[in-house]
């Protein structure tokens, strides 16, 4: 396994299907079905490259195999913080620690640009992630901020943590 920033000649067609394949494994019974089916092929790919944004991949054995990107928060009410603007793995890869890796990579590049306190946010009924995050010693803050995907409204929780 290696984790490395994302470079100029990885294929960003690769690295969105991570997402795609993540959410559609992830997601499941939580946001609608037809808009899961939906996703095209590529929906990520232009924002991989986001200005301010540092977007890390995983590979095992030289394959794609999961991505998160990470930036100064974008919320006005935490200013200050890093926050892991996302996380992915292919499904078959979840479960067997690279999550984990990943998610340590990411929390060090935002420690790394100074920051002390990091943020994220996951779908409330996401509990899968949620134990996730919290073994990984996030925790839930309270705050919560609604969504629609697909249609269907959904809540999205933050969660925090403070980098030693």
């Amino acid at each position: 396994m290696e984790i490395r920033p994302l470079r100029e000649t990885d294929s960003r067609l690769e690295v969105s299907r991570i997402y795609e394949e993540s959410w559609k494994f992830a997601y499941q019974g939580i946001v609608p079905q037809s808009y899961l089916d939906g996703i095209p092929a590529g929906r990520w790919a232009d924002v991989l490259d986001r200005a301010g944004w540092d977007t890390l991949v995983l590979t095992e054995g030289g394959k794609l195999a999961g991505t998160s990107s990470v930036c100064p928060s974008r919320w006005p009410g935490w200013p200050g913080f890093g926050e892991v603007a996302s996380l992915y793995l292919l499904p078959e890869y979840m479960g067997r620690g690279y999550g984990r890796a990943l998610l340590e990579a990411a929390v060090e590049t935002l420690a790394g640009q100074g920051f002390r306190d990091v943020l994220l946010w996951v779908l409330e009924d996401n509990r899968r992630a949620r134990r996730f995050y919290e073994r990984a010693g996030f925790a839930f803050h309270g705050d919560a901020m609604e969504d629609v995907i697909g249609g269907k409204p959904l809540r999205e929780v933050l969660y925090r943590r403070h980098v030693n």
